[in-house]
């Protein structure tokens, strides 16, 4: 049964958890099947029956498919893998609370276990379209599997509740390990880089895979978008991409990627990443993928992750150039940059963060028996820095460094503000200019103020993303929410305005 007035998949992801899920395959030989299918690399199947415990109880359900998946994540020690479920594989239009898919990260190069889960926490927090994670307790046929981050799938549910438009093409970047072509790299792959190669669809089809329309297999509006973004002088560029992306919203998920050493994505690895073409609005949205390698986990041959570059890409990502080779767009992407060190990029918001997602998770890493890393690299590493030998890579396999949680937040942000100016270094007062909530905190309701005869939306999100109340602001500016029986929390107001990137700020509910 699902949680009352919430959206699909939070039986799951609604509250910080460890569900239980076993797998009871009736192959004997389930183990060489999952195996001998990833190295066909077809993506292929087998059935399994599914035990699920998560908040709202104990649901079984038959015949679920499972298949291994990942690509370095795959050189975890043993049998403690990657792997997807799919609900309806073998069942038409079966579902667990509304999903259809769900991953399972194995903690490759991660003694905590949590940097997954802690950066699309971050993500979503501050208005970055990004999956839900938790965590699960895992068995196959009542065997200990070991403890995995679970991650919601980008499909058209994710759209639905997260985008509310689902109708538009839906691009993930390829994984680049295998292939070729022109600007191939990645490990001998076709990046996803975002170059414009020509009008040929082909050109594109080993970059980038379309994840909904497959049936319609049109990829004219992604060739337009790249040709603009490739084809246009500076000028030209900084007038038009508005009108054709959420610039804001791709400018934060780069300083995001940026903060937090994120580089198997767009800016480094050119992978990880998915790209929506909205039909409602026309614009083209990034969403975010796999971050299991935040917090400098992959470095891309950059050197140290605690000082790296603000403006930081490999090349050619000719999106992201573009966008920090302009004044006007680089000092809005500044903005967030300071925005997000302010509110969520600190000491004192992720060390809370950790420390309790630390707690959640101990007891389960603790017993989990086929990990990576021993019981003292887990509380090590959640504050120091481990150092294995060999390789200039992160730490994990082929020797580096693996960033301790608390002490990469607070280096990484003490350098970041050094390179540049903000208004603030602190926590301070969360409004933007232009508007101001209040109470703060609150408990029955909440006023938003702004300038007289505002033509804005105003809206009242959760922190998974979910638009609870919208209303237009009345001649004086003033618009008021009632909460209700809201749950205690913070909660995001965004200001939007015709022509103008939306404005965002916290407010907590008692």
């Amino acid at each position: 049964m699902a949680l009352c007035g919430q959206i699909d998949g939070d039986n799951i992801f609604s509250v910080d958890q460890v569900i239980a899920i076993d797998l009871a395959f009736p192959q004997n030989n389930f183990w060489s099947l999952l195996e001998a299918n990833y190295a066909a690399d077809e993506n292929e199947y087998i059935a399994a029956h599914l035990t699920l415990t998560d908040v709202s109880g104990t649901h079984a359900m038959d015949s679920v498919g499972v298949r291994l998946k990942g690509n370095s994540s795959h050189m975890h020690p043993g049998d403690k893998k990657s792997f997807k479920i799919d609900f309806n594989k073998y069942i038409s239009g079966q579902n667990y609370d509304g999903l259809k898919k769900l991953n399972f990260s194995n903690g490759f190069k991660d003694p905590t276990c949590m940097r997954e889960k802690l950066f699309f926490d971050v993500c979503r927090e501050v208005g970055v379209s990004a999956p839900r994670a938790n965590f699960a307790e895992v068995t196959f046929n009542g065997e200990p599997w070991g403890f995995y981050t679970v991650v919601e799938q980008i499909d058209d549910q994710f759209l639905d509740w997260n985008i509310q438009e689902d109708s538009g093409n839906l691009f993930k970047a390829g994984d680049n390990f295998g292939g070729g072509g022109p600007g191939g790299g990645g490990g001998g792959g076709a990046e996803a880089n975002l170059v414009h190669y020509g009008d040929d669809q082909a050109l594109y089809e080993e970059r980038y895979e379309l994840k909904s329309n497959e049936d319609t297999n049109d990829w004219s509006d992604l060739v337009s978008f790249l040709d603009f973004v490739n084809n246009t002088t500076t000028e030209a560029f900084a007038a038009g991409i508005d009108f054709r992306m959420d610039v804001d919203g791709f400018l934060r998920s780069a300083a995001l990627d940026m903060l937090f050493s994120n580089l198997d994505t767009y800016s480094g690895s050119a992978r990880n990443y998915y790209i929506y073409h909205n039909m409602d609005t026309n614009m083209w949205q990034w969403i975010k993928w796999d971050g299991n390698e935040a917090f400098g986990s992959y470095t891309n041959g950059a050197g140290n992750m605690e000082t790296l570059a603000i403006d930081y890409s490999d090349t050619p990502r000719p999106l992201l150039e573009n966008m920090l080779g302009h004044p006007d767009l680089y000092s809005r992407y500044i903005e967030h940059v300071c925005d997000l060190v302010d509110h969520v990029f600190n000491e004192t918001h992720m060390q809370a963060q950790i420390d309790a997602t630390a707690e959640l998770i101990a007891p389960f890493v603790y017993a989990d028996s086929h990990k990576m890393y021993s019981n003292n690299d887990f509380d090590t590493n959640l504050s120091d820095n481990l150092i294995s030998g060999g390789g200039p890579g992160g730490g994990g396999p082929g020797g580096g460094t693996t960033y301790g949680l608390k002490s990469f937040v607070t280096n990484r942000a003490s350098y970041v503000l050094t390179q540049m100016e903000c208004p603030t270094s602190e926590v301070a007062d969360l409004a933007p200019s232009g508007f101001t909530v209040y109470p703060n905190p609150a408990t029955e309701s909440i006023h938003v103020q702004l300038a007289p005869w505002s033509t804005a939306d105003v809206r009242l999100i959760n922190l998974v993303g979910q638009v609870l109340h919208t209303k237009s602001a009345t001649s004086s500016g003033l618009v008021q929410f009632e909460l209700g029986d809201l749950p205690s929390g913070t909660y995001v107001v965004e200001i939007v305005e015709t022509g103008q990137p939306p404005q965002h700020t916290h407010v907590v509910v008692q």
